[in-house]
């Protein structure tokens, strides 16, 4: 069948039609621009389930389809042309170029709304949203994507039905949410009946908020995203922000300057690389539009689909690295640096670790792996930056991440090596002592599978955040090299001895003093003491490691941990 088109259809436009044409009528469609020989497009009969296509009769499309498929053709060239010629300028995909990249020429399952202000006086092809159904990676989710084109993607009455509508069909199915955002924020001159209404944009964080901690909701950023439209990323479970052409914040520069007087560009008032390592808004950057892609397939791929389920399993893979190097890794020194991800790549999995805010508090690890193809988060202290001390923003991303892998059942590791809470004034004031206490409350309360490993330190209250014994992890195994006091030795030594040490006027003496009650100090701390005292379950040879976190995991896996009854705490 011979169909004609309007002379400006782009290729891909005609693709899409000969496709959907072909799928409906069961016949072999020809795209032809009206006055031209050569097809746009050419597509075969489909055919349902790898059967031949029936037979058709002489019957074909009337007026009244052909003039439908018209309308579809024009709600899916979006915005004006000047403005898809600024997304190109921009580095960007049209959003239903974007829909291709995700899901493919099959993957679109459906979408709703197409005609959201078909009727409207000024042309708004689908409201500038559009929401449906997919197949991603081999999972069915929902998904809204913002079209730029259409008044810089904001949003007004029809658009936000089409969102919330998608979020209560999300509540029911309990699939995953991918929300692909580039948004201005809401239409200032078309507030009315949607701002405060009952079920206007603010029903969206209501929405977030019921969805939080049932189905992963996975948010990307394409663009500037201003005001209520920046809180969509902030309640998503994982923010991913694309490099250089991504922001979000409360407020425009220009708006800031009004309020503030304080001038200031998109990028430093919220781009990326701010939000990664200074706010913590963000967990991962994307280079270009397709490693945002790559991204939310890793994350998904340690994911179930909702609270209810098991994470998936993947086929089993061996470390990067032999687990025979473990000890060599680990310094004999408590006090010299070494980066923990040498001790993890040679306990999971290769190529399995995903690092989530890998700049904002470094101080700690945060991560999905997977140990013998079983997804798993870490939850490790990093000695090479500060000495692994924890500090505010350390401890609350790590109480993030801990709340995150507890909802959706994904079994956490944790490596201690750490002297403890960092002190002092400045992280006083930066909140340290709650930032602490949330991360203590969330190892307290997380009832999926944990592995405790004192690798090394274990001073002070790190033990207690890192799930220590008295945190009720499944086990609590040591490498020989692990050591579990209120202090360090040094500092034990000035506390308790600083006096009796500065009676003693002899250099020597004082110094051989020193090192006697340090050797001591650590003889009463070292894990065999602990082990012997059965504080600890085991020491392991760290060789042996991955061995035993795999058996480990796989024995603990169904075990049954309750909470008390009680409505929630107070502390998240």
């Amino acid at each position: 069948m011979k169909i004609r088109v309007q002379p400006e259809t782009t290729e891909q436009d005609a693709q899409i039609i000969a496709k959907a044409l072909a799928q409906h009528l069961e016949d072999d469609i020809e795209v032809y621009a009206r006055g031209g020989d050569t097809p746009l497009a050419t597509v075969e009969r489909a055919s349902t389930n790898g059967a031949s296509a029936p037979e058709t009769d002489d019957l074909g499309p009337t007026d009244r389809e052909r003039n439908l498929w018209k309308e579809i053709e024009d709600i899916e060239r979006g915005g004006p042309e000047k403005y898809r010629k600024r997304l190109e300028e921009q580095g960007k995909l049209f959003v239903r170029d974007r829909l291709d990249l995700w899901f493919g020429e099959d993957g679109l399952a459906f979408e709703d709304g197409k005609f959201a202000e078909f009727d409207a006086e000024e042309r708004l092809p689908a409201d500038g949203l559009i929401t449906g159904a997919a197949e991603f990676e081999g999972r069915d989710v929902h998904f809204m994507a913002n079209d730029f084109s259409v008044k810089a993607g904001s949003m007004a009455e029809k658009g936000v039905e089409k969102f919330l509508r998608m979020q209560h069909r999300a509540l029911k199915t309990g699939r995953p949410v991918l929300y692909l955002m580039d948004s201005s924020g809401g239409r200032i001159d078309q507030q009315t009946g949607f701002f405060a209404n009952r079920e206007g944009i603010g029903k969206y964080y209501y929405n977030h908020s019921m969805l939080s901690g049932r189905v992963p909701q996975i948010c990307v950023l394409y663009g500037p995203c201003i005001a209520g439209a920046a809180y969509t990323p902030i309640f998503a479970d994982f923010t991913i922000m694309v490099r250089d052409v991504s922001a979000m914040a409360i407020a425009s520069p220009r708006m800031v300057e009004m309020v503030t007087g304080e001038e200031i560009d998109m990028q430093e008032l919220g781009g990326a690389e701010m939000h990664t390592s200074v706010s913590g808004s963000a967990d991962l950057i994307a280079e270009d539009e397709e490693h945002a892609r790559e991204l939310v397939a890793q994350l998904l791929s340690y994911l179930p689909r909702n609270s209810d389920h098991a994470p998936p399993r993947s086929d089993p893979v061996g470390p990067a690295k032999s687990p025979d190097g473990i000890d060599s890794v680990v310094p004999q020194s408590p006090n010299k640096g070494y980066d923990m991800r040498d001790v993890i790549e040679r306990v999971v999995d290769a190529d399995s670790v995903l690092e989530l805010r890998p700049e904002y508090g470094s101080e700690i690890i945060t991560a999905f792996a997977r140990i013998d193809g079983r997804p798993v988060g870490i939850v490790a202290n990093q000695p090479a930056n500060r000495a692994g001390a924890i500090f505010p923003d350390a401890a609350e991303k790590a109480a993030q991440f801990i709340w995150t892998c507890d909802a959706y059942n994904v079994p956490l590791l944790y490596l201690c090596d750490t002297p403890g809470f960092m002190a002092g004034s400045a992280v006083e004031k930066e909140g340290i002592l709650e930032q602490g206490k949330r991360m203590i409350y969330a190892t307290s309360s997380a009832t999926v599978p944990i592995q405790s490993v004192i690798v090394r330190k274990a001073y002070g209250a790190g033990v207690y955040a890192m799930a220590g014994p008295a945190y009720q992890p499944e086990s609590t195994i040591a490498l020989p090299s692990g050591e579990i006091a209120i202090m360090g030795p040094e500092a034990a030594i000035n506390a308790v001895y600083a006096n009796k040490l500065a009676e003693i006027d002899d250099p020597d003496e004082r110094e051989r003093k020193e090192q006697q009650l340090r050797e001591e100090y650590r003889e009463d701390i070292d894990v065999h003491r602990m082990a012997s005292e059965v504080v600890i379950d085991e020491i392991v040879p760290p060789s042996t490691l991955r061995t035993e976190l795999t058996n480990r995991f796989a024995f603990y896996e169904d075990v049954d941990k309750d909470l008390p009854d009680k409505k929630h705490g107070t502390v998240l």
